[in-house]
């Protein structure tokens, strides 16, 4: 369990705890840290003088749930991240995010480029943004995605079966690849089985920030970038030509699967993470 201020963050270790190099590993919005079993398992075996760690964010897996009147604004994301990073003092720090942890990843790296060696984002580029139109209608419809879940009792389900089988189909996979996160993302409280993540996830954002904001964060990112796209991914991320332009040192490549192609694709997708460190380590 890795402290801090405010809560517990769960975590998957391995490798060698004090080594130089650590890969910190973030999930996406309602996995776990189980996401990254396969790529970490790949990973530790060609290497295991390195230090690997995958969190589960606060409220998910098996992490603790923020206060009953805290929300999941992204940009505390940000702050629970830079807790972690303090907490492992690390000598060259690279970072993994798929989904939701690549939008904070993003964010952190250009907030503190110091202490990031290098960036990996999987199905992500830089955070998401909107029209600034839209900021008041946004508003309306967060608010309201609160009001409707304070009125709205928790999901419980059967077993970790039907669990199992919601995950495939949210998210078109085979069940041996679903079921490590499915395992760490479901509890049992003697006679019911829930999700364990805090359902106040599925609330809507109050706020995003507009694409110039977004593009003046991604300006501000030093270290050499991978952005993983899977090939059967978000169409949206397809046309990354205008923000790929502001990333001093970005690399953009693509491997067969989905949104969750990590998961699909983890023997690739972890050669790839070491083809940066090689990156890195040479010019150093």
């Amino acid at each position: 369990m890795i402290e801090t201020e405010h809560h517990g963050l769960a975590a998957l270790e391995a490798g060698k705890k004090g080594a130089k190099t650590v890969f910190l590993f973030l999930h996406g919005w309602q996995d776990n840290a189980a996401s990254f079993s396969s790529v970490l398992s790949d990973m530790v075996t060609s290497d295991p003088e390195h230090y690997y760690v995958a969190i589960d964010w606060p409220g998910h897996g098996l992490s603790s749930h923020k206060a009953s009147d805290n929300y999941y604004h992204f940009f505390d994301y940000i702050d629970d991240l830079h807790q972690v990073v303090v907490n492992l003092s690390a000598n060259r720090l690279v970072i993994v995010g798929h989904s939701l942890g690549a939008l904070v990843a993003s964010c952190y790296s250009a907030a503190f480029p110091d202490k990031v060696s290098a960036l990996v984002m999987i199905e992500g580029l830089g955070p998401l943004a909107e029209s600034e139109r839209n900021a008041a209608n946004r508003l309306r419809t967060g608010m309201l995605s609160r009001q409707r879940l304070r009125k709205k009792s928790p999901r419980t389900l059967r077993d970790q079966k039907e669990a199992l089988k919601l995950r495939m189909a949210a998210n078109q996979l085979p069940e041996t690849l679903l079921w490590p996160i499915v395992e760490r993302g479901t509890r049992f409280d003697g006679q019911h089985w829930y999700w364990s993540h805090d359902p106040k996830l599925k609330c809507d954002s109050l706020y995003r920030m507009a694409e110039e904001h977004a593009h003046s964060l991604m300006r501000e990112i030093q270290c050499p970038s991978l952005c993983i796209l899977g090939q059967q991914g978000f169409h949206h991320l397809k046309d990354h030509s205008q923000r790929a332009m502001c990333f001093k040192n970005l690399q953009v490549t693509s491997i067969p699967g989905g949104h969750h192609c990590h998961l699909e694709q983890p023997k690739s997708t972890a050669e790839l993470i070491f083809a940066l460190l090689n990156k890195i380590q040479t010019s150093d």
